[in-house]
Formats: structure tokens, sequence, C-alpha cells
């Protein structure tokens, strides 16, 4: 992983927002780092005396936040928040937006207790895809303890208070100068520090040691694959039109990244093991659609069937079953093809499989690929503050 830190550029920033928004800016440079609005950052400050946390902004990317793409919200409001028993986002949401000083900034991230919980100016947060990768295999346990022995480690928790709230429980007797930074498991990496370039370059340097571990004992060896079928898309895009309600777009994916993934035996079992951290999952929904030697119509049939089950054995009275159709599916022997309403949804959709199609063969040299349980999958599919970010077309 590239250090991108320019001490000129850095140089050219008069306060500590400005350098937020630079360091941030970096951190959103790699798609291997954050990936379409993932991750977020935050800075601690001092306005008219009191404690201000100015952490990113719902509905912006890091690669291209700027100073108003900060929500600046009371410390103090933070904290209290993170010692209560229960909130429910309803609250969360509102007491965060409450708690801001600039009423026409935007929506504080949901990490943002998360973030006034770390004592450190500085908080750096990616998905990084190397750290995630180790993670989401089935002895990434072990993995992420031997390559990250001074970073607090944390089971997976649904992101947001639960997430706060546990990371507050495990951290009362933490001696944080000792703390190198934060891994959560199938989600992602903090690091911090009252420096920002210091904490940027902690992450860059974790990801490093992550990604020399990965070339070493899984590397990403791709083969020459033909495509040896052929699949009728204009039928396949009309169906799936018909299933979504409406004309889509279609992208088909046939690199040998894609050609080989869907070469693989028991591709059922193969491609459907989940996303490759939490919030893919409002982009491509837990699993793709198979098609392996079957009736596409059949094979849509079928999956709608099965996603219609999925609801209803995990939903409350709360919950509206989201379109049943996929995003995109895995057509065995002749690569990948991607749905979505616009072009920019299927590009998104695209670049989130490609990651994920990576980390699977991956994670598979590792002992397996393991990704978050299909109730964790639900309770984040159907999570109201992540479906926003549909709704707001992030």
């Amino acid at each position: 992983m590239e250090n991108l830190w320019d001490v000129k550029e850095a140089g050219k920033c008069s306060s500590d927002l400005e350098l937020r928004v630079y360091s941030s800016n970096l951190l959103g440079q790699s798609d291997e780092l954050v990936l379409h609005g993932g991750g977020n950052t935050s800075v601690k400050s001092i306005v008219n005396g009191e404690g201000i946390l100015y952490v990113k902004g719902s509905g912006w990317d890091l690669a291209s936040i700027k100073p108003e793409g900060f929500s600046p919200v009371k410390m103090s409001a933070l904290l209290d928040m993170a010692e209560l028993e229960e909130l429910s986002d309803i609250d969360m949401v509102a007491r965060q937006k409450s708690a801001m000083v600039d009423a026409t900034a935007p929506n504080p991230s949901v990490e943002a207790i998360l973030h006034a919980l770390i004592p450190f100016k500085f908080v750096d947060h990616t998905h990084a895809d190397a750290v995630v990768t180790i993670s989401n295999s089935q002895n990434g346990d072990e993995y992420i303890e031997n390559l990250f022995p001074h970073f607090l480690v944390v089971p997976y928790v649904m992101p947001g208070f639960l997430l706060a709230k546990k990371i507050n429980e495990m951290t009362q007797n933490t001696d944080w100068d000792s703390c190198e930074g934060i891994i959560l498991h199938n989600h992602g990496i903090f690091t911090f520090d009252n420096d920002a370039k210091n904490s940027y370059d902690k992450m860059i340097e974790a990801v490093t040691k992550a990604e020399e571990f990965l070339d070493k004992k899984a590397p990403l060896n791709i083969p020459y694959v033909e495509p040896t079928i052929s699949c009728n898309i204009d039928r396949l895009k009309q169906l799936i039109s018909n299933a979504k309600g409406q004309h889509i777009k279609i992208k088909m994916n046939q690199t040998q990244l894609a050609l080989t993934y869907a070469s693989k035996e028991n591709i059922e079992e193969f491609a459907t093991r989940g996303v490759l951290t939490p919030e893919h999952i409002i982009r491509t929904k837990h699993q793709p659609l198979i098609i392996n030697n079957n009736n596409i119509e059949e094979a849509i049939e079928e999956y709608m069937e099965e996603y219609e089950e999925y609801f209803n054995h995990f939903a409350s009275i709360d919950e509206v079953m989201l379109n049943p159709a996929p995003n995109y599916a895995v057509i065995k022997d002749f690569g990948v093809v991607i749905f979505g309403k616009t072009d920019k949804e299927v590009n998104i959709i695209n670049d989130i499989v490609e990651h994920t199609m990576r980390a699977v063969l991956r994670a598979d040299m590792l002992g397996g690929y393991d990704s978050i349980s299909l109730e964790d999958s639900f309770n984040m599919e159907y999570w109201d503050l992540e479906q926003a970010k549909i709704r707001c077309n992030i």
C-alpha cells in the first residue's frame, strides 16, 4: 500500500479541519481502502471553548470530501450517548443532529459515537480489502491476532450504537497509548493519533502488513480462462427487468477474474457465501443469482422464492420486503452479469463484486471464506440507516 502523504501539500493546510480533509482525500484515493462511500474519518477540535467532533457526514465520499462534508457534533452529547444502555436508531440520529453546532451540515456518520470514544484527535476508519479478506477467512481470528497483537480486536457487531457500546465496554480499562488500532472482524480497521500524518501512516502500515501476509499465504494468480458456454443476455435482461418492474441496465464482466470465479466447481455453494463488508449488502444483496445449466426463468423464480423465505424467516412486523430480484448473476463458465437502474449503479455493483471475488479466492487459500451470518446480513440489509443511502442515491 503506497503512502501518498505529501509534506508540501499537507503544509498548505491552515486548520485541523483542512488537514482532516487532506488526509481523508488520501484514504479515499485507494479503492482497496474505501469503496463508493465506505469508511469514515474525524477530527476533534475546540470551538468557542467546547469540544467538537468533526466527523464525515452521510452522503459524502472520502475521495472528494470537503470541509462542508464534515458534521460538527458536540463531544459531550456523543459521550453521553455512549453510556446509555439502549438507543434506537431514530433517537441516535435525532440526538446527534440536535447536538450539531451547524444545522446546515449533513447528518453525522453512524459511527460518530465510536469516533468520539477514541481519545485521539484524528481517527481514520477504512474497510481495507486486505484486512477484511483475512478476517473473513475461517482462521481469521488467529491470523488477525498474530498480525496485529497490539490492536483491539472486536468480533462482528452491528455498526452504529451497538458497536460503539461494545467498544466502550471493552475499553474501560484499556491503556489507549499502547493500543495501535482497532480491527473490526468482517468489517474494517481503525487507526488514530493526535497527529494527522501519524494516524494516516498507521493505516498504511497496517494495511501493508495485511497485504504482505496475503501475498505470501494467498497469492492471487488468475489463470487464463475462456468462456465455454453462451448465454442469451437479451433474454436475461428482459426477465430481470420484468422481475424488478422497471427497465434495467446491465454490465457483462468477462474479465479473467470473473471467468475464473465463474468456472469454480459447486458454484451454487462457492459463490453464495456472503458480502465482503456489511455495507455492501445494500448494493448486492446477500448473494447473486446462480445460473448453472439451468433454465434462466426457473433460476430467477427460484432465487426470488428463496429471497422471500429469507425475508420471512428474519423479518419482524416493521420491515417491508424489498424487491426480491437479484442484483447480479454468476453464470457458470460464462462470467458475471450486473443489473441496475442506471449505468452508475451497475458500475458501483460491479466494483464491489470484483473486490469480493478477489477476497473470496484469497480467503479460500487461508482455509475458507466466511462472511457474516444470514441474520446479520438481514439486519444490515434492512437497517434503515443503510437503506437511506440508496434512497439518497449515494
